[in-house]
């Protein structure tokens, strides 16, 4: 909103200093001291408000330590990290932005979803919260949005360079013939002919099934990421302080295939328009930040599944609309290992008691952080070692940018 009031004074008054609005450095770290400051500052105030509402977390009895010291706990403290990232938003984006539109619209509606599965649980006194059909319902509804979006819109293309003058529909950038391209690409790490068109996987070649084909992977991505934020948010700062070190690394990939200079020296498809959501990561990474004030250990809120639902599902937008979804199991590599826990100690179990008649573990408990929880490990130290982790893989991912 201010990029758009600011323009205006600069244009139509030549108001001096109204042309710092039109940089995305000076945008993005205004985002995100304001969403660092929401975080505290309003963190502070909604916790005073749950504990006088007595909007507590309900724990249940696994035999883990300290955890009859987490009951009563504020929870729904997904509000601050929203709010945090929604503000500074819609203050310094620009929201004509359809890629800025795509993630505010991800924030609300999953927001939205995890708000309903907590009030059940808390306010309805119902420990299984919303029918994992329902969310499921609403993951596959966000990906057929977000799947559509991309595929049709008219903003969402790739500037390609590789154009001579007499080419047709060329234009001119920054002294460069260029046409824009409608394309279903990708980007597949660590390979020097790196990219990839979902259009190739498609068993037809009409535009409807690659359409179809497009938007259940999309709607697979989104679902497995922001289930795998749901799953990692078990212990006081996990999934926060991981989110966090997410978000950063992807809002280097947003400048960079925002920035038609750094595109160029680092040979990737220059994104049009995707230089904007940086503005939207460094909220993000400043809403994890400010939460994290609060939620570290030992935890003074939870923020429940308004907040891992729509931290994970925001993380797997980012990365769409990037075309560095391939890249996600590694910069994810928390969220996947986790989810994977879960699904192999599942699988093992019931397989093993149909072979033997009594069910038997890999772990020692899943998720995963439960499982070294169980072992006599602090969560602190927990916590710690898996944002070191996290800091290695988005290290890593960041090297795809190099390494081919």
């Amino acid at each position: 909103m201010l990029y758009h009031i600011f323009r205006f004074l600069r244009e139509q008054l030549d108001l001096p200093g109204a042309g710092l609005f039109q940089y995305i450095t000076f945008r993005a770290i205004a985002a995100a001291v304001l969403s660092l400051l929401i975080g505290i500052i309003f963190g502070k105030k909604l916790i005073r408000y749950l504990q006088r509402k007595q909007i507590g977390e309900t724990v249940r009895t696994l035999g883990l330590a300290g955890e009859n010291l987490k009951a009563g706990t504020p929870t729904m403290g997904g509000i601050i990290i929203i709010c945090a990232i929604l503000i500074p938003t819609l203050l310094f984006a620009r929201l004509d932005n359809v890629y800025i539109i795509l993630l505010i619209i991800t924030s609300i509606w999953l927001g939205a979803i995890g708000f309903l599965d907590d009030y059940i649980k808390t306010f309805k006194k119902d420990k299984k919260g919303l029918s994992g059909k329902f969310k499921i319902i609403g993951q596959v509804g966000l990906g057929i949005i977000i799947g559509l979006t991309m595929y049709f819109h008219e903003k969402v293309v790739i500037r390609d360079f590789d154009v001579t003058e007499d080419t047709e529909a060329v234009l001119i950038f920054e002294g460069q013939p260029y046409r824009d391209v409608k394309s279903l690409q990708t980007t597949i790490p660590f390979l020097k002919n790196n990219q990839l068109s979902y259009s190739d996987l498609s068993p037809f070649s009409h535009p409807a099934a690659e359409a179809i084909l497009y938007i259940l992977i999309i709607t697979f991505i989104i679902t497995a990421v922001s289930n795998g934020a749901n799953m990692t948010d078990g212990l006081d700062g996990l999934a926060a302080g991981t989110s966090a070190i997410i978000g950063a690394t992807l809002g280097i990939f947003a400048y960079v295939s925002g920035n038609i200079v750094f595109a160029n020296y680092l040979n990737i498809p220059y994104i049009p328009f995707t230089g904007e959501m940086v503005i939207f990561c460094t909220a993000f990474v400043g809403a994890c930040l400010g939460f994290l004030w609060y939620n570290s250990f030992p935890a003074q809120v939870f923020m429940g599944d308004t907040g891992s639902l729509s931290l994970g599902g925001i993380i797997a937008v980012l990365a769409i609309t990037l075309r560095k979804e391939l890249l996600i199991p590694i910069l994810c590599g928390i969220f996947l290992v986790e989810n994977l826990s879960v699904m192999i100690q599942v699988a093992y179990f019931k397989y093993t008691k149909r072979k033997y008649g009594e069910g038997r573990r890999i772990f020692r408990m899943s998720p995963l952080h439960h499982h070294y929880q169980k072992g006599g490990m602090h969560e602190a130290k927990i916590v710690a070692r898996f944002w070191i982790m996290g800091i290695l893989l988005a290290i890593i991912t960041v090297l795809t940018l190099k390494i081919r």
